[in-house]
């Protein structure tokens, strides 16, 4: 295309290489002799290395994270209530308590992941949530529990948009989906893992005099303790950082990022002021934090609500326990399959929307058929629910981070929208299934079936935008004469996804 040589041709003349030290005047040029060194067999051997260090890792940390952030559900079936004397009011501020602090220190935790770095920040603030963890257990009443769970919040704060943006700084658009995905199946793998996890613990009921709930923060705590402290030699930094790729792979991988989409998304740079007030007046930030917002409503009330939902069914507790399981590894097949998919046809729209409608599919279900008279019914709509909720969220995600570039626009507005989208999601799921409406909940599946229409209606609206958006983008270059692109391109190189160079993924 003539657009693509317009820009290659400016690049020649606006960059240079000094990192690698081989004998090129310009990082397109050196990325072009790399592209005949790694042709597609040897690139995709390259990225099955990078998953092999960087996906486990992240995997474990969000396995662990999710574990410690609903584990009230599985702790609620071993008497937390009865032995700290809670009002089911009080139980529902101790979920809610949580998504304070975690919403408003995501994005000062994710400019610290930039300043300090993956491998140092994301152990530090692991062991801090995992020390919460273990003190939750010792809790005597309402108040000391109420504070265990603010703190935990702060802890966990950072985890989220940490990881996800570190996948950003990895990987090429059309192959973040898939990867945040397996990360994220981690989510549904860790309500089977806690379930299996609180079933066994359960067996610990009074032992040292501990109620079995104690035991499941106790042991979930010192876990996380553990993984903190052993973690991070094993945390993945950035490309040019890894000791484990050679020379020649760094430039590779760092190159293809910087020719990806944008070819000033790879570049970085100091903070500035301006990144902040782009993400802050940026629309697709509050789009995608009213998306996110509906992933997290759906899956933290089903985090919250199964095991004691299966209860209400006619199982006992460890019972209970147990049959959460078939429905989060369900839930992560779904989540992989979705990827997969969106990332194969490079797009994030149908990605989110067809999940959002089976959950209305679901939530319907679930709010017109009586869990007393067809327990069987609402147990299978559960599995409808986990496996349209949970594949809706690494979507949401690759959308945004396919559509901010700048590496420091894109941490802030990813922890921007990720925050205010757990302020209203998490404190809206975790306070809707009234204690009063049990079993049935009627004013949490009605509440649940508004606000994902409203996803459905918002997905639309950004698609249009960033349909629209492109056209826009592609008029102002066929607009532009031959002779002054090159001004053009160096006027705009440092806007980011705002650059008429930019294309929208729709």
């Amino acid at each position: 295309m003539a657009v693509e040589t317009d820009i290659e041709l400016v690049l020649d003349k606006s960059s240079t290489n000094t990192a690698s030290g081989l004998p090129f005047s310009s990082d397109k040029q050196e990325y072009e002799f790399l592209a005949t060194q790694f042709d597609k067999e040897r690139e995709a051997a390259l990225l099955r290395k990078v998953d092999w260090r960087l996906l486990p890792v992240l995997s474990i940390f969000y396995l662990i994270s999710y574990i410690d952030r609903a584990n009230m559900g599985n702790a609620r079936l071993y008497g937390l209530e009865e032995d700290l004397g809670l009002s089911p009011q009080q139980y529902s501020l101790c979920l809610t308590i949580f998504f304070i602090p975690y919403a408003v220190f995501e994005v000062p935790s994710n400019l610290m992941l930039k300043v300090l770095s993956p491998s140092i920040w994301l152990p530090t603030i692991m062991f801090v949530w995992g020390l919460t963890m273990t003190l939750m257990g010792l809790a005597q009443n309402y108040s000391g529990l109420l504070t265990a769970r603010f703190f935990l919040g702060l802890g966990e704060a950072g985890l989220f948009p940490g990881v996800t943006y570190i996948c950003t700084t990895w990987y090429k658009r059309y192959e973040q989906q898939r990867r945040v995905a397996i990360f994220y199946c981690a989510a549904s793998v860790s309500g089977s893992f806690s379930g299996l996890l609180a079933y066994a613990i359960g067996f610990m009921d009074g032992i040292r005099g501990y109620s079995g709930w104690r035991w499941v923060f106790i042991l979930e705590g010192l876990l996380t303790v553990m993984i903190a402290v052993l973690s991070q030699p094993f945390v993945c930094d950035t490309p040019m950082a890894a000791k484990w790729l050679t020379d020649e792979e760094k430039r590779f991988l760092t190159l293809r990022l910087q020719f990806d989409g944008n070819v000033q998304a790879a570049k970085e740079g100091p903070f500035k002021w301006k990144y902040l007030i782009q993400a802050l007046t940026d629309s697709t930030v509050y789009m995608n934090s009213i998306l996110f917002g509906v992933v997290g409503m759906g899956t933290y009330s089903v985090a919250f609500g199964l095991p004691t939902t299966i209860t209400l069914l006619g199982y006992s507790s460890a019972n209970a326990q147990l049959l959460t399981i078939p429905v989060y590894a369900f839930a992560g097949l779904m989540t992989l399959l979705n990827a997969y998919v969106a990332d194969y046809l490079g797009r994030r729209y149908q990605g989110v929307v067809v999940p959002f409608g089976l959950s209305i599919v679901g939530i319907i279900i679930c709010l017109t058929v009586s869990p007393r008279d067809q327990p069987g019914v609402i147990y299978f709509a559960m599995f409808i629910l986990g496996g349209s909720m949970f594949p809706a969220s690494p979507a949401v995600v690759a959308w945004i981070a396919n559509n901010m570039a700048g590496q420091w626009k894109r941490a802030i507005g990813m922890a921007l929208s990720f925050s205010l989208a757990n302020l209203a999601g998490g404190c809206i799921g975790s306070n809707i299934f009234l204690e009063r409406e049990r079993p049935e909940y009627h004013t949490g599946y009605s509440i649940e079936v508004s606000i994902y229409a409203l996803g459905v209606v918002v997905s639309t609206l950004q698609l249009w935008k960033f349909w629209h958006g492109n056209r826009r983008k592609a008029k102002i270059l066929d607009e532009t004469p031959q002779e002054a692109r090159e001004q053009l391109f160096l006027d705009t190189m440092d806007e980011g996804d705002k650059s008429p160079w930019f294309t929208y993924t729709l």
